[in-house]
């Protein structure tokens, strides 16, 4: 969950709300349950009072009260001494007894046997011994309440801080705070329990501190006046569902103290942006992470909370935004515009959107995408540079509003999307910090809450087809997340129910981790066959797919060809030496008319590999040879404990690279001896090496791969690859390699851009989306490969082609039924292309006239970049300015030159038989540049 200060309080305040105001001056000064209980010193509970006012207070017939923290039953009664308490005396409560602790309490004043929780609960003070009933009681007899922890009641907007064995919670300035809000009176601390014989303390009771909001904040990252209370002024900037930001009329002039600061009033403000309002409150600082949190601690938010005498001073003032520039120059100086209202000027991009559809929130930055650090450069100081460099230029785009799930789902634009890569030109908005992901113990970041509409430019184009470019076959590697026929209800895609998933020795539906029920699983399926007709791959390498067999590859398949036509696709049977224990698997598909299986698929179950690595040796029609290996290796997350037998070289070092690093060197050390032992069975040494490693392009495991003699081929065609956006920042962890043999065959490799720059929000899960849940933002699933999986596919393209030279003279030429390359040589020739994808080639005009009996368009193609190199061209379109023409003749189309070198007119180069020029595209069946013509192609991902 996100707890910015918006939502953390909103979520604390649909808990409870109380007010007890202590008319007497008698609180509740100290609360602790770890009495006797592991790690504590203390052997008992206790309960502390203070009189806090000044005259003295009778306690007899009072009593405190205690109940768990979400208890609903009778509270637990300990009946006060007959004393009366003097203004500043504590009163000392002694309750049960643990069987730790090595010191006894002062003596008590009274003695109960509540036996008091070490983290949470509610204490009442209350004028009676009648015990409260209900989880929230509203009794007149309460004279004061203290809930701390997860307690469910509580005095003003929040519980005061959870408890453990070794600390008690505590009420500020030794017991004198008393503004209604546990959450800002009280702290947690090391108990010091205090009895009537303890010295007697003193409060100065005052009104409230007039301070300007400059004065509140202060030049430091926190305020000087916590736990004070104050009354200031300042105009409304921003208005929220549960709180408002105001900022200083003026200003101090001051460069390094805020102006604005957040007002916390725990429902909807009566106020209006424009209005310039005076209040009182008290001055808190609030961690918008978990107490554990180091980073949100050292940033935490500047707020009023405990909201009083609210009045309009005056209507329709404005504030000029201070405009801010990024990247910062230290990371961390945006503290000095917390609560302001601010100008952002761009571009910004976005980086990240999976929090969209949950928390209204996208991570932007200046200077275009960011890249992951380890994708760049190898771990060491220049990746932590460009990570530093990355910090200082981020920004998060929440939206306004602590609800999740919002609806309507802000910034989505054309097509129900908002892509990574997207740009917006400039924001304004006041300035906070919160969680930058779901979890509370996660980093924060500096955030902007806008005032009024945010454009946003769609700059990265939706991809329909892999930008791939050259050769005859395509292979590719998907990550499918999780493609499981047995869903996590227990039912199966067959219809079966009370099944489970095999992990290890286990069986169980909590094993399965794709989709929960069959609705979910076809939306799923249908996605995925989208994306991969799209990617049209001749053979394909697929991770996490559920490790039964192969009923889950099937089950895909099925489907796919039932879209691009029956048997198209084929799956590679699983290896005789099995696929592991994993609950997931890695998998293989082909097309049978364009590849055949050489031998049988080969599995490797060294138990250094998490996921058995799978090849298959391929043949082509025209006798070319090559072996496809799938790989998954470990994974990044659920980092190893120090007790874990392999917690050295697998913990996170902080160098970029994550958790279980050496393990995954492991896995490619093992994968390049194991690659290199199958070219003798195979016949060839040509290989290629695709899926997801885990690892980013600078990586360690990467860096194995590469000196064990593998070739990166994202690397060779791109200048910034990227399959995956995490933490809103992009690298790649699909990969594809291949041997040196098989290197100058490869001609392409890219990234197809389906997933990793789309929100969550549109992906086929229907948990948090209408109608599942009425409140959330609508469903904008559509069966389409957009977000159909979390990684992007690799796609790279081969040139496994046979060549076939004629001779000077008249030549006859048929080709393999694979795919071949024909050069007719100087004359006039006639060709048969046959069954595969040819390439005819004309270098010159001498070779005129040749015939090609059965060009397939779409399928068959001439080069004729050649031939235009030849005659000197030096244009760029030479089918624009007439060069190059297709034109109808008597036996079929004719591709024709235009040298005005030699004659007038066209010279007609190739008969296409059979074939009308209307039917030949030039963009897809002529080749009309090369090396020496083509201009350099841009590899950037970044759109």
């Amino acid at each position: 969950m996100k707890l910015n200060p918006i939502l953390a309080a909103a979520l604390l305040a649909v808990s409870a709300s109380a007010s007890f105001a202590s008319t007497s001056g008698v609180v509740i000064s100290q609360a602790y349950g770890g009495g006797g209980n592991s790690g504590a010193t203390l052997k008992n509970d206790f309960i502390e009072l203070y009189n806090a006012g000044s005259a003295a207070v009778s306690l007899n017939g009072w009593s405190v009260q205690y109940n768990s923290t979400t208890g609903t039953a009778s509270w637990g009664v300990t009946t006060l001494s007959n004393i009366t308490l003097q203004p500043g005396q504590y009163y000392l409560v002694q309750e049960s007894a643990g069987t730790g602790g090595t010191q006894n309490l002062p003596t008590p004043d009274a003695t109960g046997t509540l036996a008091m929780s070490g983290s949470g609960g509610k204490v009442a003070l209350v004028s009676s011994s009648t015990a409260l009933t209900g989880d929230k009681p509203t009794s007149a007899s309460i004279v004061d309440l203290v809930g701390y922890g997860s307690a469910n009641y509580f005095e003003g907007s929040a519980a005061a801080p959870a408890t453990t064995n070794t600390t008690a919670v505590q009420r500020a300035a030794a017991g004198c705070t008393d503004t209604d809000q546990n959450s800002a009176d009280f702290a947690a601390g090391t108990p010091a329990p205090r009895n009537t014989a303890s010295p007697v303390g003193t409060c100065t009771v005052s009104g409230p501190t007039q301070r300007s909001i400059p004065e509140i904040q202060g030049s430091g990252s926190a305020s000087p006046f916590v736990g004070e209370k104050v009354q200031t002024s300042g105009v409304v900037t921003l208005v929220t569902n549960n709180s408002f930001y105001m900022q200083d009329l003026n200003g101090d002039g001051n460069a390094a103290t805020s102006d604005g600061i957040l007002v916390y009033t725990g429902s909807a403000p009566t106020v209006v942006a424009g209005q310039l309002v005076q209040l009182q409150g008290t001055v808190a600082e609030f961690n918008t992470g978990a107490a554990s949190n180091a980073d949100t601690a050292a940033h935490t938010v500047t707020e009023l909370t405990g909201i009083s005498g609210i009045s309009v001073l005056s209507s329709g003032n404005v504030v000029t935004p201070t405009v801010v520039t990024l990247p910062e120059s230290v990371d961390g100086e945006l503290e000095r515009h917390e609560g302001m209202l601010v100008t952002i000027n761009g571009p910004l991009t976005v980086q990240q959107n999976y929090f969209l559809g949950r928390y209204g929130q996208l991570s932007l930055a200046v200077n275009g995408r960011q890249e992951q650090p380890t994708n760049r450069f190898r771990p060491g100081a220049d990746a932590q540079a460009l990570n530093d460099a990355n910090n200082r230029a981020r920004i998060l785009l929440d939206d306004g509003t602590s609800v999740q799930n919002p609806n309507p789902t802000p910034y989505i634009g054309a097509d129900n999307t908002v892509r990574a890569g997207d740009t917006i030109a400039t924001l304004t908005g006041v300035l906070d910090y919160g969680l930058a992901t779901s979890s509370n113990t996660d980093y924060g970041d500096y955030k902007i809450q806008p005032v009024g509409a945010v454009a946003i430019t769609r700059a990265n184009v939706r991809p329909t087809v892999p930008a791939t470019t050259g050769g005859n076959l395509r292979v590719a590697s998907f990550n499918v997340l999780n493609f499981f026929t047995t869903f996590t209800d227990g039912n199966t895609a067959d219809g079966q129910s009370g099944q489970g998933c095999k992990l290890g020795d286990s069986t169980s539906a909590s094993n399965c981790r794709g989709a929960n029920n069959l609705a979910e699983f076809e939306r799923q399926r249908a996605k995925i066959v989208e994306a991969i007709a799209a990617i049209d791959a001749d053979a394909l390498g697929l991770m996490e797919m559920q490790n039964n067999g192969s009923t889950a590859v099937q089950n895909l398949v099925d489907a796919l060809n039932a879209k691009v036509g029956a048997g198209t696709y084929a799956i590679v049977p699983d290896p005789a030496a099995g696929t592991g224990t994993d609950a997931i698997k890695v998998a293989m598909i082909y097309k049978p008319a364009r590849l055949g299986t050489s031998g049988a698929a080969q599995s490797d179950i060294d138990p250094v590999n998490n996921r058995p690595t799978l090849a298959q040796t391929f043949g082509t029609a025209n006798g070319s040879f090559f072996t496809l290996v799938v790989n998954h290796l470990k994974s990044k997350s659920s980092c190893p404990t120090e007790s874990d037998p392999e917690y050295a070289g697998n913990f996170d070092s902080g160098d970029g690279q994550g958790c279980w690093n050496a393990k995954r060197v492991q896995q490619a050390q093992r994968l390049v001896t194991w690659v290199n032992s199958l070219s003798t069975g195979a016949g060839t040494t040509d290989a290629v090496l695709l899926g997801d490693f885990n690892s980013y392009a600078q990586e360690d495991p990467v860096a194995t791969l590469v000196n064990g003699g593998f070739q990166d081929q994202i690397a060779r065609f791109n200048a910034f690859g990227y399959s995956y956006v995490f933490n809103g920042v992009s690298g790649r962890l699909d990969h594809g390699f291949v041997s040196p043999s098989l290197a100058a065959k490869v001609t392409d490799a890219t990234d197809f851009h389906i997933n990793a720059d789309e929100p969550a929000i549109i992906d086929y899960n229907t948990e948090f989306k209408q109608p599942a849940c009425p409140t959330c933002g609508p469903d904008y699933y559509s069966a389409t490969e957009y977000r159909s999986s979390d990684h992007d596919p690799m796609v790279m393209g081969l040139s496994l082609l046979t060549t076939i030279n004629g001779t000077a003279g008249r030549d006859e030429i048929i080709a393999t039924p694979g795919d071949d390359v024909i050069i007719g040589g100087g004359n006039i020739d006639k060709i048969s292309t046959g069954e595969g994808k040819d390439l005819v080639v004309i270098n010159a005009v001498s070779d005129a006239m040749d015939l090609v009996t059965d060009f397939m368009p779409g399928e068959d193609r001439i080069d004729l970049h050649g031939l235009l190199a030849s005659i000197g061209y030096t244009g760029s379109d030479p089918i624009g300015d007439g060069t190059i023409r297709v034109a109808d003749g008597q036996r079929g189309a004719k591709v024709q030159l235009k040298w005005a070198a030699s004659f007038t007119g066209y010279k007609t180069m190739v008969l296409l038989q059979g074939r009308q020029a209307a039917e030949i595209v030039p963009a897809r069946d002529l080749v009309l540049s090369g090396p020496t013509l083509q201009k350099k192609r841009s590899r950037k991902s970044v759109h």
